[in-house]
């Protein structure tokens, strides 16, 4: 017999431990830590916490579950992505991080997480994203991010966005043929030598495509 088709489904707030997990694992890449890692600076335990707290938080950032769609593999969560237009993205995210550290811990998870700074590479304003992008070791090789996707230039078309970016970490070859499969193709990237001493990649790469 063969695979089930994934079903797509957005995400809601039952979904969060499964998208936090979902969101550290795609910044890490193949990398052993990601931004909220270096970041928050604290085990992974804490940093799920943390994580899932801002994908149910007041602040709608580019963590939140309402930003995320789900492929489902046979009634189980298996792979997922946010998508949203750029515009705003990021003034959400440090509010989020605000409303969910407070006053006293915030600026020092943002100083331990400017090392991002000099080679963030991001769609502009009037653009679609496409990030966190990640499935399940269990479930990978199914098409589920190529579905993901699908769903996601659709939302985007919706909007009446004409162009959509996605942003990974140079050496996540995965991702990039991942991307590439679904009509992408290279923008522009930025290297950081402080930054791959600390991350242990050289920086960043932008992936766009027409919608």
């Amino acid at each position: 017999m063969g695979r089930s088709l994934p079903t797509i489904r957005p995400a809601l707030p039952g979904d969060a431990a499964f998208i936090a997990r979902n969101i550290l694992s795609s910044q890490r890449g193949p990398l052993p830590r990601g931004w909220f890692d270096i970041a928050l600076g604290w085990d992974e335990p804490r940093c799920l916490a943390f994580v899932e707290r801002i994908a149910t938080a007041q602040t709608q950032s580019w963590w939140h579950v309402s930003r995320f769609i789900i492929a489902e593999v046979e009634g189980e969560a298996a792979a997922s992505l946010c998508a949203l237009p750029a515009a705003g993205t990021g003034p959400g995210a440090r509010a989020a991080i605000e409303e969910i550290a407070g006053v006293a811990e915030a600026p020092a998870i943002f100083r331990r997480g400017a090392y991002t700074r000099n080679c963030w590479v991001q769609g502009g304003e009037g653009e679609w994203l496409i990030e966190h992008v990640a499935t399940l070791p269990q479930y990978r090789g199914r098409g589920l991010v190529q579905a993901l996707i699908a769903h996601a230039l659709a939302a985007g078309k919706a909007a009446e966005i004409r162009q959509a970016s996605i942003s990974f970490l140079i050496g996540n070859e995965a991702a990039e043929r991942s991307y590439a499969r679904a009509g992408f193709a290279f923008a522009e990237e930025k290297c950081d030598p402080a930054f791959e001493a600390i991350a242990g990649a050289p920086g960043f790469r932008r992936f766009t495509r027409a919608i």
